[in-house]
């Protein structure tokens, strides 16, 4: 398990999407661009600190594979 700053988005309270970040600041930017260029009915991005599990993509980068705990 690692500690990593992750990027979600919430449609109607349900988890649909979570994304790596490499920092805090890169994520609420992220979030500010989604934000812009989304319609946010029903919709919802947070920041966090996470514990998740990673997982190594094909061409060999991490991305989060399931997340265990929220800070």
């Amino acid at each position: 398990m690692s500690l990593v700053i992750v990027l979600c988005l919430f449609i109607n309270g349900e988890l649909v999407e979570h994304r790596m970040q490499q920092s805090i600041s890169d994520c609420l930017k992220h979030k500010r661009e989604l934000t812009r260029n989304l319609e946010m009915n029903n919709k919802e991005a947070r920041c966090g600190e996470m514990e998740v599990e990673l997982v190594k993509n094909a061409d060999g980068s991490m991305a989060v594979g399931k997340i265990m705990n929220s800070k």
